[in-house]
């Protein structure tokens, strides 16, 4: 069996079609993996998503900022706006099992024993367990009949600190922030979600959160994550790869095999 990793699809199905037939990819013996932001600015959500699901075990996805908007959306929380592309799916017959499908995905998802895959990384005070814990906890409450109040409440950028969590809510909060959000950490390792420049043009006192040293992150260990496009791929540190090449935004997209450590790209 072979294991493609497959960046920031956001909508765009075309690309990601002509990657998987590049490779000859085999539903039932080989594995498409998609690092989240499913959907979101791009202009094929139905064909995206419809894809995806017809997978099967074939395919393993975390869930984006841009999914989890969209649930938001769907549930009444937050109005739409045409930017996001959204309204081929809202419009769509097939409306409540797109729902069903992104409420039942993770945060985070091992991909084998020591390579993780989360949608923007790895918060430098936690360990891959704990990191996949806490998903667990969002994943439990986005599959829950109560789902729509986790929706209600993961929007805002405190608390900053995992230290500074107290509430239920606040850990939730916290969860989805740092596994769909983060960029750049301060000093003390606190979220800084509001930059989005490379890491050459940050504000001084900011860190890209790979850059932390992480003592609880195994010398053989590996995070695969999206979300950066500004990154254009690069970490400098092959513990952290980084696959959100910016196809929505006229980059790439991009595609790794696992087992040949190989990266395949498309652009428009």
């Amino acid at each position: 069996m072979a294991n493609y990793i497959v960046g920031d699809l956001q909508g765009c199905c075309t690309p990601l079609k002509a990657l998987l037939e590049g490779v000859n990819f085999k539903v039932g013996e080989d594995k498409l993996w998609a690092v989240g932001d499913l959907i979101g600015r791009g202009p094929e959500p139905v064909e995206t998503l419809e894809l995806l699901m017809s997978l099967g075990e074939s395919c393993g996805v975390v869930l984006g900022n841009h999914d989890l908007h969209f649930l938001a959306v769907v549930a009444g929380i937050k109005k739409d706006k045409p930017a996001n592309m959204f309204t081929p799916l809202l419009e769509h017959d097939r409306l409540n099992d797109f729902v069903d499908w992104l409420r039942n995905k993770p945060l985070a998802a091992p991909i084998n024993n020591d390579i993780v895959m989360v949608h923007a990384g790895l918060y430098p005070n936690w360990s891959m367990k704990k990191l996949l814990k806490n998903s667990r906890k969002v994943e439990k409450a986005l599959q829950s009949d109560q789902w729509h109040n986790l929706l209600s409440i993961m929007y805002g950028n405190e608390p900053a600190h995992w230290n500074e969590v107290e509430t239920r809510e606040q850990k939730l909060r916290f969860i989805i922030n740092a596994c769909t959000r983060m960029r750049y950490v301060t000093q003390d390792n606190s979220l800084e979600l509001d930059t989005k420049l490379p890491p050459d043009q940050a504000p001084t006192g900011l860190t890209p959160w790979f850059e932390k040293v992480n003592p609880r992150l195994k010398e053989k260990q590996r995070v695969i994550f999206g979300h950066w496009a500004a990154l254009e791929g690069v970490t400098n540190d092959s513990q952290y790869v980084a696959l959100d090449t910016g196809y929505v935004w006229g980059g790439k997209l991009s595609m790794l095999s696992l087992e040949y450590q190989k990266l395949f790209s498309t652009q428009i």
